[in-house]
């Protein structure tokens, strides 16, 4: 295994070359990003050719669970394989696939009575596929930085990923503005996001990852059961590893409002439609950019302070959002929600990596979502079937889901006072994680 000292150095030798390499695989990915992750577009498509709040509730749903459950068993066949770039190349190519399929089934059909369950078929494939990324590509990120400069790597691959967001929205704005939601438009809008996907993967071919460490003898992988039992029974004895998920369940109050609240304002606030799809998505992109560059390229602010601030830029969207219905004021709420999560990409990725204490934490990462699994779950699910069963209240049904989310953002600020972000390596709770975690790598 190259020493730590020297694995730094090559690392470091390499950054800039790794930094353009992930930032075009960002900036084609977050082309295509505001159309179907996160998006106000999508809410809206959907109310257009029929969805309930329900269903468009199905939509984090889907994604938390791909990204919870699916990621499992990409962390586990990938578990064995010292260089991981091959994966995260091929695993990015098939979630492009989805939305290709779902376009072209639109173009070809156009707004048919089924129409509704293909999109939700095409949309669970990609959740999947996504969620089967998500774990190898985070471990991925942190493999090709050295710790020092890890967080400065991710912080322009975020910007690239959101400048590329933010003109994406201001074309959105204009498609919905022209074309309202057409058979035609929204058909070759979604090819387009699937050609986008899939060009960007290719941008991995420009980086370069190091060996975790060298193969030990002949290597067997272990069971599933017995890999997703030492998994959880490790991240369970890191108590403070556990404080961090807990404070991150801010990431799915603030997906699920987002999911929601350019119905909210199509609907009751008296905003055009193609504002709430282009603008607030632009406002959303312009936070999450200025956060890039301040708390990441910079590395503005300790790794306790950036988690601390995207709590207060959440609450702050919360207050804003039940105290008033101006232009102004969802701009400023897209704005700080953006900032929020900008400021959660940046600080997750070193933050798991750092607290596991592993210098392989594709596990930590595949592991740790099934813990916010039933919230992520049950969040968006409730909150739809709460909009459409309380209807006649109006404004007030949403208010009073911006009101539960922002007590749900309070309980996770104390959770993040409650993380030590720098554990000490005589931690007796992360060493008996560390003895578990060995004992069963030893098997394998």
């Amino acid at each position: 295994m190259i020493p730590p000292a020297e694995q730094t150095h090559e690392l470091d030798r390499y950054y800039r070359k790794n930094v353009v390499g992930i930032c075009g695989v960002e900036f084609l990915w977050g082309l295509g990003l505001p159309v179907v992750l996160e998006s106000t577009f999508l809410q809206l498509f959907l109310k257009h050719i029929g969805a309930s709040n329900l269903a468009i509730g199905l939509i984090p749903i889907f994604f938390f669970i791909g990204s919870s459950v699916f990621a499992l068993f990409s962390s586990y066949f990938t578990s064995h394989l010292i260089f991981k770039r091959t994966a995260v190349i091929v695993l990015h190519l098939i979630s492009a696939s989805a939305f290709l399929m779902f376009g072209a089934a639109l173009l070809a059909v156009g707004q048919a009575p089924y129409l509704l369950l293909v999109f939700f078929i095409c949309y669970a494939i990609f959740s999947v596929c996504v969620g089967m990324t998500l774990p190898v590509w985070l471990n991925y990120l942190v493999k090709i930085f050295s710790e020092r400069r890890s967080v400065s790597g991710l912080g322009f691959m975020m910007v690239a990923q959101n400048v590329a967001k933010l003109f994406s929205s201001l074309m959105l704005l204009r498609l919905v503005d022209r074309y309202a939601f057409s058979t035609s438009a929204s058909a070759l809008t979604f090819m387009m996001v699937g050609a986008l996907f899939a060009l960007g993967s290719l941008f991995f071919f420009l980086t370069k990852e190091l060996a975790a460490a060298p193969p030990k003898g002949h290597p067997v992988r272990q069971p599933l059961a017995s890999y997703l039992a030492a998994n959880i029974s490790h991240i369970w004895r890191n108590k403070n590893f556990l404080y961090f998920i807990a404070a991150d369940c801010e990431f799915i109050v603030v997906v699920t409002v987002i999911s929601f609240y350019a119905n909210y304002a199509t609907q009751y606030c008296q905003i055009h439609p193609a504002i709430a799809a282009g603008a607030f998505v632009a406002c959303i992109y312009g936070g999450a950019i200025l956060i890039n560059i301040t708390v990441g390229s910079l590395d503005l602010l300790s790794l306790r302070s950036k988690c601390l601030a995207s709590k207060l830029f959440s609450l702050g969207a919360m207050l804003l959002l039940i105290c008033f219905t101006s232009n102004p004021s969802f701009f400023a709420a897209s704005f700080l929600l953006g900032a929020s999560r900008g400021t959660r990409m940046i600080v997750f990725a070193p933050t798991v990596k750092k607290l596991s204490g592993l210098s392989d934490a594709t596990s930590y990462f595949a592991v740790a979502p099934l813990f916010t699994l039933p919230l992520a779950v049950c969040m968006p699910f409730f909150v739809g079937q709460f909009l459409d069963r309380f209807t006649y209240w109006q404004a007030t049904a949403y208010k009073s889901v911006f009101l539960t989310a922002a007590v749900i953002i309070v309980i996770t600020f104390i959770c993040v006072l409650k993380t030590d972000f720098n554990p000490s390596p005589f931690n007796s709770a992360l060493l008996a994680a560390r003895e578990v975690f060995d004992g069963s790598s030893d098997s394998r």
